[in-house]
């Protein structure tokens, strides 16, 4: 059986105990820090901890967050006429949506 790299210490480094386990204790060392980084990145992925999130259907400040399906035909001429107008499939779909919401509004019946 051919190894191409080092699988265990060399003699050298088992034979000396000052350098037996040294880069074990230094991983160590640095994984028991605490990352505040990755601790707040992970609670606001947890719905039990946040409920500002953004999965289907639920709150995100004051916003309230849709899935929409395309077919692939409406989802390449999105994407050509994002493209076309300098801006991303997402901006310009919320867009006309708001512009959609804004002219059914004006249609509707005075009370």
């Amino acid at each position: 059986m051919l190894f191409t790299g080092r699988s265990r210490p060399s003699a050298k480094a088992a034979a000396d105990p000052a350098n037996a386990g040294r880069h074990r204790t230094e991983v160590e060392q640095g994984e028991s820090l605490p990352d505040h980084d990755l601790e707040s990145y992970l609670a606001a992925l947890s719905p039990e901890g946040d409920p500002e999130t953004t999965g289907s259907g639920r709150r995100f400040g004051g916003s309230q967050v849709y899935q929409l399906r395309l077919s692939l035909m409406a989802n390449e001429q999105l994407k050509e006429i994002a493209a076309h107008n300098q801006t991303s499939p997402l901006a310009l779909a919320q867009e006309w949506v708001m512009q959609r919401l804004e002219w059914e509004a004006q249609q509707l019946p005075r009370r």
